[in-house]
């Protein structure tokens, strides 16, 4: 094992194995490619001679380097091919049968000192090292799709692996330009074992008919920042393959939220699994397709104004980070805002930060000094609701209390005129219990901003069962009026992106209270092979460990599953008093400002 990794098998050339080789060669390794189809090995060829074109192209690398690359590249159909290999790394189908095949038939191929590793993202490492006449070699190697550009790589020992194989294959990572996660060995690691919870949750959401797949998949990406939507996701990675990885997890931690969504079983099994068979969540033009097409599930456009009232003037309720960036949100848009606090000092504090918002925006050139003082201009303070008596839309943004929420929609109803829709911003209180506390429970509806809410595109439009369609379809139009993204969800506990995010970050922490992988890790983890904008512990920090916290009790008390209940690490933290950066210290420590 302290021979240099140069000459490198890789068995199985389709997308993950083609990748893997392109990875290899481009960096001045030999590669054995091998593959028992001989279309497979073509493809690969074609493949590579593909994105080496596409680089020389776009002046990443020189002809010459192009034509060195495609030299060091050779396919067989035999696995005899790998006896002169360093390395052998094995990514052919996600089955024990198939892969302990290979395992079975190097060992009688390969030097005993070769290093052979497994592309498992679900498989027992150890339990493949076992089957091997020589387990200490034997380890997980685990790229991220698309190979060439992810940068993660998942290093996974088992209780059998020696540590110069370790060794080897990380150095042999950072050599690739990659940047190698040493984890233990249990289903998903941790990219996966984070992702594909997440993924499996969407598909039940979704599933549930809680929301349509399209509000599903746009709320993760616009309020989480995420590349693609948890649904996309599903049909580019196999709808099949998420299912087994699923099923892998579940049988180790009989975690419900692990076991796979019913609709996964049931599209894998009509052969509906996703893009590569041309339908998924999803309708693509082709097998293959990366986008998907109209069918009989994509939502026809809405009819402008239909059916709504019309809104001139928008109240806002609350002094907050959240009030005031919503009322520069909505003045912006033209509307006529009143924003009223507790006292007219407070609210005159709350407008002067809009002013500083948007003076912030005149300097970064994104308006003009002009269009500031006349949104500046349309916003009024006021120092009591009695200012909400004429107000179309009242939207509430004050504390995360339903007694305080109630009160004040108990006020609303006895101000506001015949007529006006009456929204809160909660996040994860009932925006029913909210209703009730008027004679109109008709008239209220939820519309959950995001923070910072002049920046983010996503709001949440909650309808309960006495909300009336009008009022729905109101509070559409006006999102849209104000360049916002409607989707629509039911009023139930963390609506699509907290009932989603939240279990996420819970389970991250799982993994550090287990000593299974380390914060600095996980984030890396979820950033570089997730596309994360944010590591778990990152986010946890910003949102505030108290808030997290509280949502997380919301979302198990509402859905009674054990899996949701909070991580003890978590609460001890909240104890303890360090609540993240607000405080200086939660899962990390910060300066004081």
């Amino acid at each position: 094992m302290d021979t240099p990794l140069h000459t490198i098998a890789v068995v199985g050339l389709g997308t993950m194995g083609t990748g893997i080789a392109e990875v290899l060669a481009r960096a001045g390794r030999e590669v054995i490619g091998i593959d028992i189809s001989a279309a497979a090995a073509r493809q690969a060829v074609v493949a590579l001679e593909a994105s080496t074109a596409r680089a020389v192209e776009r002046e990443r690398i020189t002809e010459e380097e192009r034509r060195n690359t495609l030299a060091r590249f050779r396919t067989f159909s035999d696995l005899q091919a790998a006896a002169d290999a360093d390395l052998v790394i094995e990514v052919v189908s996600e089955s024990y049968e198939a892969k302990q095949q290979v395992f079975r038939a190097l060992d009688g191929i390969v030097r005993p000192t070769t290093i052979v590793a497994t592309g498992t993202n679900a498989l027992s490492v150890t339990r493949l090292a076992a089957d091997s006449s020589h387990p200490e070699r034997v380890l997980g190697l685990h790229f991220f799709n698309p190979a060439p550009a992810m940068k993660l790589v998942e290093v996974v020992s088992s209780v059998l692996t020696a540590p110069a194989a370790v060794e080897a294959v990380t150095a042999l990572a950072r050599e690739l330009g990659k940047e190698p996660v040493a984890v233990g060995d249990r289903p998903g690691f941790v990219a996966d074992g984070l992702l594909f919870g997440y993924l499996n949750q969407a598909a039940a959401m979704y599933e549930a008919k809680y929301a349509s797949r399209e509000d599903i998949d746009a709320a993760m990406k616009l309020g989480c920042g995420l590349p693609m939507g948890p649904l996309a996701l599903l049909d580019l990675i196999g709808i099949d393959t998420a299912r087994t990885v699923l099923d892998a997890m579940y049988s180790a931690s009989r975690d419900r939220l692990h076991a796979p969504a019913p609709i996964l079983k049931q599209l894998s099994e009509a052969g509906l699994t996703g893009r590569k068979a041309g339908r998924g969540f999803y309708t693509y033009a082709a097998p293959g397709a990366a986008a998907p097409v109209p069918d009989a599930l994509t939502p026809q456009p809405a009819t402008e104004g239909a059916g709504g009232r019309e809104v001139r003037s928008v109240g806002v309720a609350g002094s907050g980070t959240m009030a005031s960036g919503i009322a520069e949100v909505f003045a912006k848009a033209g509307y006529d805002v009143v924003l009223a606090a507790r006292s007219l000092e407070k609210a005159e504090t709350a407008k002067s930060r809009i002013t500083k918002s948007l003076s912030r925006s005149v300097d970064k050139g994104r308006m003009t000094a002009e269009a500031r003082d006349e949104t500046l201009g349309r916003i009024t303070p006021a120092g009591s609701l009695d200012a909400f008596a004429d107000v179309d839309l009242a939207v509430e943004a004050v504390a995360e209390d339903l007694e305080i929420k109630q009160q004040l929609f108990a006020t609303l109803d006895k101000i506001c005129k015949e007529g006006a829709v009456l929204a809160t911003t909660t996040s994860s209180l009932p925006v029913v219990a909210c209703a009730r506390a008027t004679s109109r429970p008709q008239d209220v509806i939820g519309m959950h901003f995001f923070n910072p809410a002049p920046a983010m595109k996503l709001v949440e439009v909650v309808r309960t069962v006495l909300t009336a369609d009008d009022v729905h379809a109101t509070v559409r139009a006006v999102t849209a009026k104000i360049k916002k993204h409607p989707v629509d969800c039911g009023d139930r506990a963390g609506f699509i992106v907290n009932a989603l995010l939240f279990p996420y970050l819970n389970n991250a922490i799982k993994m550090v209270e287990e000593h299974y992988a380390t914060l600095d890790d996980i984030d890396a983890a979820m950033k570089l092979g997730g596309g994360y904008p944010m590591g778990p512990f990152e986010l946890l920090d910003v949102v505030g460990l108290d808030v997290s916290l509280a949502i997380e009790k919301v979302l198990h008390r509402e859905f009674r599953d054990p899996g949701l209940a909070p991580a003890p690490l978590l609460e001890h933290l909240v104890a303890a008093g360090c609540l993240g950066r607000k405080t200086g210290r939660g899962f990390r420590e910060y300066a004081r400002r």
